[in-house]
């Protein structure tokens, strides 16, 4: 009897522990246990939203401008067509613009929606547009597709500057033949006159001989003709009283 008495109560026992440790393990969790996993999870989604914005923030000394997945997606969107559009129009300002060679950067504001728009360029035709509403980002970039027209118009300045040498060496060499060639013209000239002056006086010299020796002749003659006179004028006045 004392027996079975026994057996009863550790039965009894063991189902009132078990049926306690389901109960106990059907029970909801506490709400302030819940309550941290919740705020967890909104943080987590705030730190998702907040990434373009922290990655629109440039680094330290970096001049990166790489786009973020908006700027990405409204890039392909076709930002140069809607930055051409509203050119067109008067609700752009634009605030700073870089020129190296036919390359450029510009920086414009529309101060209608509050956005930034940065653009690079070659010949005024829009290479590349980065639509932002932030400002830091959108000066950051400028800066970086200015630095850009640096890089990129250093071989074109490079080939300005040697188109521009050489075009000079040739004006120079041009110049130059001119002068030689006009001092050979004159040297020409020279050697011509000198070659005519040096006949001229050859010929002159040749007829001064040959007058002085038709003076010699005629003088020749002159005395040979006054001697003749004399003996003439001797015989007709012969006889004749003398003064």
């Amino acid at each position: 009897m004392d027996y079975k008495w026994r057996v009863r109560q550790v039965a009894f026992a063991a189902l009132m522990l078990i049926g306690g440790f389901e109960t106990g393990c059907a029970q909801p969790l506490p709400q302030t246990a819940a309550a941290p996993v919740a705020a967890s999870q909104d943080d987590s989604v705030a730190a998702v939203q907040a990434q373009p914005a922290a990655a629109a923030q440039p680094l330290p000394g970096s001049q990166s401008a790489a786009l973020t997945p908006d700027e990405a997606q409204q890039n392909a969107a076709g930002n140069v067509a809607e930055l051409q559009q509203l050119i067109r129009g008067s609700e752009l300002n634009e605030l700073r613009t870089t020129y190296n060679g036919t390359y450029g950067a510009s920086l414009l504001f529309n101060g209608k929606e509050m956005t930034y728009y940065v653009a690079l360029f070659q010949n005024k035709t829009f290479w590349r547009v980065i639509k932002t509403s932030d400002e830091q980002r959108a000066e950051a970039i400028y800066r970086d597709f200015a630095q850009k027209t640096v890089q990129l118009s250093d071989v074109e300045l490079r080939r300005t500057r040697l188109e521009a040498q050489k075009a000079f060496t040739a004006r120079m060499i041009a110049l130059t033949q001119d002068h030689a060639n006009r001092l050979q013209a004159d040297l020409t000239v020279a050697r011509q006159q000198q070659a005519i002056v040096a006949d001229q006086q050859k010929q002159t010299r040749d007829q001064a001989n040959a007058l002085q020796a038709e003076k010699s002749q005629a003088q020749d003659q002159l005395r040979q003709v006054q001697r003749q006179v004399r003996e003439l004028q001797r015989q007709v006045e012969g006889g004749l009283p003398v003064h």
